[in-house]
């Protein structure tokens, strides 16, 4: 059976077993097949595309899986481990890509519904981003191959240990003191001679290597103590070539800290600046048609209105234009130790009762009840000065061992009206329900997610609420405000300093002086950006991904076509994917395959 035979009938599959339980459910009444579909629309599950978006996934993660290393643990040994792609690796991940595209370009796209094209559009989308990544890591991996010639050897050894081919011993072990050999000349010829690398590349030799040493692990693993010979020659050629890859990688990942295109400063964070052209294709990769120069202009705009509305509050509270005083007395009203898991439980009520009483969105009672809380770890609070979120809510808040001006800072940082603004950010309808919901339509659609859907969800609960008069009090709307400058100065401060324009420092003196930041605080989101191992965009997706669905909210609200809790019940039920391809869904746009991002969502005239 072909690859199209096979995801037609896996649509076939889905639609009789949905059928079948209709009938099951009321297998007396005609009608009870349609009235099963009203409930339950078979396009709130899947799509003419469903099929094949998970067989790519599962294709995909099973040759992750066969040509990765595998890593023993004390219970399962066939934990594979992710390291750098082997050239063989790497190009049987490209050939799976160009059979997926081939087959995409065979489909018939304009007979498929509107979920089936969005699902399209995002799977070659993502396809095409992923062969992209691997031509950039196969590029990057070529101008290393030179420091690493052993490298072919060690993939063949460790190619044998798939299919559990019996070595000879006696000669894998001379190979393997050989290699060791090579390595250590390899490594002080490079550490001599070879000039300063670029920081990317260093990075990817450095890894490469990693990863050299990671099969080699997983070849001794799978022998030793079974088979006796192995165990008898190799140990001793194995533990020598293994020190000798640690110690070249390490040689080699210096060389690339030497060279770097981040400005020194003193705050001691390190990252990489990826200038503005890789910013704006990865702006179009996630659907957002605007320049990083466009997006600080619109942060700078909402910057603006934060200003004036933080002024209204202060002067309602006695400090006139002083808002930092304002904001100084809203920091003081922490609780006391041991008493922020109670404040997060009557922020979360609070911000539930004034939902319902809207009937801003349907709630199931199981995601109610299966929240819990957790304490986060002092170490953990460096680079999470906040609580955050998801199936649970981490809370931030000082323990003992911390020092008494750490422990001030997160206890001032953590006050209840700056937490009331984000507790539902993370709990429900934010993070919480998102991962909820994630699992209970649409699944397939995993991949497909995004931070401008993911936090921007969670960032429009912010802006609505807002909106609707959540914060009732002048402490309450400077809390609220505070978060929602933190939003702004995000998208300035990281766009600044993937373009070059600033360094970590000055990111973290803005959100000092600009937001009214602790600076301890200040230094952990600083860190977290540049740090943290997320994405360049990932900070900047909170406001830019909360407006754009709010202007779908009023696109589509404002203009009766739904009620608000049809509309944020919709966005729930498609899962992640960028925003303005779930605003194609929601009108029915016409779609072509060939689509680019458009959608300007910003009146820059407003305000």
């Amino acid at each position: 059976m072909d690859f199209i035979d096979r995801s037609d009938s896996f649509i076939r599959r889905s639609y009789n077993i949905i059928i079948l339980i209709g009938g099951f459910i009321a297998p007396r009444q005609s009608h009870a097949q349609i009235r099963y579909a009203d409930k339950f629309n078979l396009y709130e599950q899947t799509s003419e595309m469903a099929g094949y978006i998970i067989q790519y996934e599962q294709d995909i993660k099973a040759i992750g899986a066969f040509y990765s290393p595998r890593e023993a643990t004390r219970f399962y040994s066939r934990t594979y481990r992710s390291v750098l792609n082997s050239p063989e690796q790497r190009r049987r991940y490209l050939e799976t890509d160009q059979s997926y595209l081939d087959t995409l370009r065979a489909l018939d796209f304009d007979a498929m519904s509107i979920n089936g094209k969005a699902d399209y559009i995002l799977l070659k989308r993502n396809i095409e981003e992923h062969s992209g990544t691997l031509l950039k890591e196969e590029k990057e991996y070529s101008a290393i191959t030179k420091y690493i010639p052993f490298a072919d050897r060690i993939y063949a050894i460790e190619k044998g240990r798939r299919r559990g081919v019996s070595p000879d011993a006696e000669k894998l072990a001379g190979e393997l003191n050989e290699i060791a050999k090579e390595v250590r000349s390899e490594s002080t010829s490079f550490e001599k001679d070879v000039p300063p690398l670029d920081k990317t590349l260093a990075s990817c030799g450095s890894e490469a290597v990693k990863g050299l040493k990671a099969r080699l692990k997983s070849v001794f693993d799978f022998y030793s103590g079974y088979d006796p010979l192995f165990s008898w020659w190799v140990p001793a050629s194995y533990h020598a070539l293994d020190s000798a890859l640690q110690d070249y990688a390490r040689v080699i990942e210096a060389k690339g800290r030497l060279k770097t295109t981040q400005k020194e400063d003193r705050s001691g964070i390190k990252g990489i600046p990826i200038g503005r052209e890789e910013l704006i294709r990865q702006l179009k990769v996630d659907m957002v048609p605007y320049t990083p120069e466009e997006l600080i202009a619109l942060a700078n705009k909402e910057f603006a209105w934060c200003d004036k509305e933080l002024l209204k509050a202060s002067r309602e509270m006695g400090f006139g234009d002083d808002w930092r005083k304002a904001q100084e007395k809203v920091k003081n009203s922490y609780v006391p130790p041991g008493k922020q898991p109670g404040l997060i439980l009557k922020l979360y009520n609070d911000a539930i009762t004034f939902i319902k009483e809207r009937d801003l969105i349907t709630i199931p009672p199981l995601a109610e009840e299966t929240w819990e809380m957790i304490m986060m770890s002092p170490e953990r609070q460096l680079v999470n000065p906040f609580f955050t979120g998801g199936r649970e809510i981490s809370i931030s808040y000082p323990t003992n061992t911390m020092d008494y001006e750490d422990k001030l800072m997160s206890m001032r940082g953590n006050n209840p009206y700056f937490s009331r603004g984000t507790v539902q950010h993370e709990l429900i309808p934010g993070h919480n329900l998102q991962f909820f919901m994630n699992s209970r339509y649409k699944p397939y659609r995993d991949n497909f997610g995004t931070p401008f859907w993911t936090e921007g969800w969670s960032l429009y609960w912010e802006l609505l609420l807002y909106e609707k008069g959540f914060a009732k009090t002048p402490e309450e709307r400077i809390g609220m405000l505070f978060w929602r400058m933190h939003r702004c100065a995000r998208i300035i401060f990281s766009l600044n300093y993937h373009l070059g324009n600033w360094t970590p420092q000055q990111c973290i003196d803005f959100l000092v002086d600009r937001v009214g930041h602790e600076r301890a605080n200040a230094e952990g989101e600083v860190r977290r950006s540049f740090e943290g191992g997320y994405s360049p965009l990932y900070q900047i997706a909170y406001l830019i991904g909360g407006l754009q669905i709010l202007s779908l909210e009023k696109e589509l609200v404002d203009s009766g076509k739904m009620s608000i809790r049809q509309f944020n019940d919709a966005v729930m039920k498609e899962n992640g994917m960028p925003v303005e391809m779930l605003r194609a869904i929601l009108i029915n746009q016409p779609l072509k395959r060939d689509f680019t991002t458009s959608w300007k969502f910003y009146d820059f005239s407003e305000k």
